[in-house]
């Protein structure tokens, strides 16, 4: 056996009881040697707590106190279910079942089925839409795509907090949640669906639990044999719990208590899938002589981090912040959170892809950093904006925005009506290009009004009301721009997108973000109304929404920035306001007492996004920006005043003549796709089409011309200057090898 293969992907296995407590701090080492009895952990972001339970589960077995096939560990997602038995077996404790609850309920299930009802189980059914779309379809419903996942997700609500069909509106209505359609024909669809589900002898997911807990209720010989199965229980994520779920943990443990329970009720993010923290705070009231240990050593993000994390969940109300961790960190100091306020979305996207690609340049890689943000629909902007900068990128949870069904079908509508031109009655009414769009797009589900509530029908509305404000944009930037002409931007945009998906920059909801860190992470469009978010009504929901920042703030490991704007587009009126959640905590904003903050935690304040940033500090903030005025761009051929990005790289309107050198744009085209593949990147991670346009336009001669033209920063300039250059002067773009700034 080789050294290598003691490295730290085949650590050692702890060579007895007493060995798997070491590195474990006093509050961990109090979790992991606290065998008897119901435990209750209490365990923030950060503070190490899937290594605590899981030296605790090692322990008890090296100890000859647990024996290891007695141990049903449960979570939520089989990657974290995967991780935790590839844990157990580093520190010698292989036979521990570490499950989800469907996982462990589905087992069971299988076993007993013949015995508890006889004959084979019913098959499961993976996917329920389909037969949600046919309930509908009895009920004399018609229910679009988005409104399928919608009700589908109400019926899921509805099967895990245990309301059958004929309670559902009551219970919409006493849990103050917004139903996508009627309470009363979700109701009928719920009940019909459940019909047609007994009609094929089929069952879904939420019935693999309720089956489970109805023959372990009605079979006290089956419950019994599970019982003498397992003897012991750790449920991680133990804030996130259903009513459901808890019910079959409850059949599960009889009237034993050795049961350990693991969770942070500041991070309950989930209450629309049924989640709910109440049975976290209420553990030591259904238990009282639990131990209760406290986790809140943060081994994750810096001291400034960490401060700024406390300050999010320091002014919140209600029983989860009554139960608050105040973290610890751990690491030494680095960079005070930076707070930046933007003129306007296309600014803060663009300032965004601006210190993403300074920090990448510094030395962080690429996959290390993210940009979260609160819905899905946000991400089309950042994606914009990272391909302009040449950063590749990857998303999270979503697809890319033109790659989404609603926006797929809305460029198509919007294709049919440009070809049609005068022909098409719908634009009868229209009046220049924006309210065509939006009488385009009110057939695909577009209305001057967002719906009310979350879910599948918000998503789509959102993508297509981003589309409708690109429309604007676009119609401004260029006045008297027709249908044609939007459509052929809009393609334009998609092809530069579409580029393989490669490790790069991640962008995600703030949602599918939870369970992930990185060393840098953006937290943009923070302005009330997003955040929190339009629909978030009640004191809960507005609770919610702080968790949920909080969630993101406890995201990043070192660097982080947060970010608003305070207009939708370029030349809007500056009336929006940044978030609630930040009173206080960021310099010039007062907290709930109405006291001005002298600074963020630590001493972090806000900075203009608006101009370059002029490099970085080593404190994480721009060096030496203040806020100031920037003059307008114009064109250099007819002198008009420049809105759109490409235009100004461009530094002429999209009409104007351009003086392009035809032969050096294709020359430089082609050099651009070699050196891609050499990378092995996207070509736009070289340089855009608008770039090489502005390139082949200005034939720089030095580098300071070149490095003149938007789009061409210090980086690209130190990277591809020399081959781009011996292209502009004639050459074939080998001068790159010559002076080292390719890469080898």
């Amino acid at each position: 056996m080789t050294s290598a293969t003691h490295s730290t992907l085949f650590p050692r296995v702890p060579d007895s009881a007493d060995a798997v407590l070491e590195g474990l701090d006093p509050e961990q080492r109090e979790v992991a040697t606290a065998l008897r009895g119901p435990v209750c952990v209490l365990a923030g972001a950060g503070t190490g707590k899937t290594r605590a339970i899981t030296h605790r589960i090692a322990y008890g077995v090296r100890a000859g106190i647990l024996q290891p096939s007695s141990v049903l560990a449960v979570t939520f997602t089989n990657r974290a279910a995967g991780e935790m038995r590839g844990r157990l077996r580093q520190l010698g404790a292989g036979g521990v079942q570490a499950r989800t609850f469907h996982s462990a309920a589905l087992r069971q299930l299988q076993y007993f089925w013949p015995k508890a009802v006889g004959g084979e189980l019913p098959r499961l059914l993976e996917r329920k839409v389909q037969l949600v779309a046919e309930a509908a379809a009895r009920c004399r419903l018609r229910l679009d795509r988005n409104e399928l996942r919608d009700v589908t997700s109400e019926i899921e609500w509805a099967k895990v907090t245990q309301t059958v069909p004929a309670d559902y509106p009551a219970m919409v209505a006493k849990a103050q949640r917004e139903a996508p359609r009627d309470p009363a024909e979700i109701a009928k669809v719920y009940e019909t669906y459940e019909e047609l589900k007994r009609e094929r002898t089929v069952i879904d997911f939420e019935d693999v639990l309720l089956l489970t807990v109805g023959i372990l209720q009605d079979r006290h010989d089956i419950a019994d044999h599970v019982r003498r199965q397992y003897q012991h229980f750790v449920v991680d994520e133990y804030q996130d719990v259903s009513p459901l779920q808890q019910r079959l943990l409850d059949l599960w443990l009889g009237d034993r208590d050795s049961l350990c329970v693991v969770g942070d009720a500041g991070q309950t993010i989930y209450s629309f899938t049924g989640a709910t923290p109440e049975h976290l705070l209420d553990f030591r009231t259904r238990h009282p002589g639990a131990t209760v240990v406290k986790l809140v050593r943060d081994y994750r993000s810096t001291p400034q981090v960490v401060h700024l994390a406390n300050g999010v969940l320091a002014q919140a109300t209600g029983r989860a912040a009554e139960h608050r961790l105040d973290l610890v960190s751990q690491r030494d100091g680095g960079p005070e959170p930076a707070f930046v306020e933007y003129a306007d979305e296309p600014a803060e996207a663009e300032g965004t892809a601006r210190r993403v690609r300074d920090l990448i340049a510094a030395g962080v890689p690429a996959g290390e950093i993210a940009i979260l943000y609160r819905v899905n629909a946000q991400s089309e902007v950042y994606e914009q904006a990272l391909a302009d900068a040449g950063v590749p990128y990857q998303l999270r949870g979503a697809e890319r925005f033109f790659e989404r069904p609603e926006v797929r079908e809305a460029g198509v509508a919007l294709r049919g009506a440009a070809r049609a031109g005068g022909n098409d009655p719908l634009l009868d009414h229209a009046d220049g290009l924006s309210a065509e769009v939006r009488a385009v797009l009110s057939t695909k589900g577009w209305h001057g009004e967002p719906p009310a509530g979350s879910g599948a029908v918000r998503d789509r509305w959102e993508s297509l009301a981003a589309l409708v404000r690109l429309a604007e944009d676009f119609e401004r930037a260029k006045p008297g721009a027709t249908l044609s002409d939007l459509v052929a931007e809009l393609d334009e945009r998609a092809a530069a997108q579409h580029a393989p998906t490669v490790q790069g920059v991640t962008l995600a909801s703030l949602h599918s973000a939870k369970g992930l860190e990185w060393d840098a992470v953006f937290l943009v469009g923070l302005t009330e109304g997003m955040m929190p978010i339009t629909y978030a009504k009640t004191p809960e929901q507005i609770e919610e929404e702080r968790r949920l920042l909080y969630v993101g703030v406890t995201r990043a490991r070192l660097h982080l920035t947060l970010s608003w704007s305070l207009s939708r587009s370029p030349g809007g009126r500056p009336g929006r306001r940044p978030t609630r959640f930040l009173n206080g905590l960021r310099s010039g904003s007062t907290g709930l007492g109405g006291r001005s903050a002298p600074g963020a935690p630590g001493g972090a304040g806000v900075w203009s996004g608006s101009g370059s940033t002029g490099g970085s500090g080593g404190d994480g903030r721009p060096a030496g920006v203040r806020r100031r005025p920037r003059g307008p761009a114009r064109c250099r051929v007819c002198g008009k005043t420049l809105t759109a990005a490409g235009e100004m790289k461009l530094m002429r309107c999209d009409d104007c003549p351009s003086d392009m050198d035809e032969a050096l744009y294709e020359r430089l085209h082609d050099w651009r796709a070699a050196r891609a593949r050499e990378i092995g990147q996207p070509a736009y991670c070289v340089f855009t089409d608008r770039t090489l346009m502005a390139i082949a336009e200005a034939v720089p001669a030095t580098e300071g011309e070149l490095a003149g033209i938007s789009g061409v920063g210090a980086r690209k300039l130190g990277r591809f200057g020399a081959a781009v250059l011996d292209i502009c002067a004639g050459g074939d773009g080998r001068a790159g090898d010559a002076d080292g700034s390719r890469e080898t």
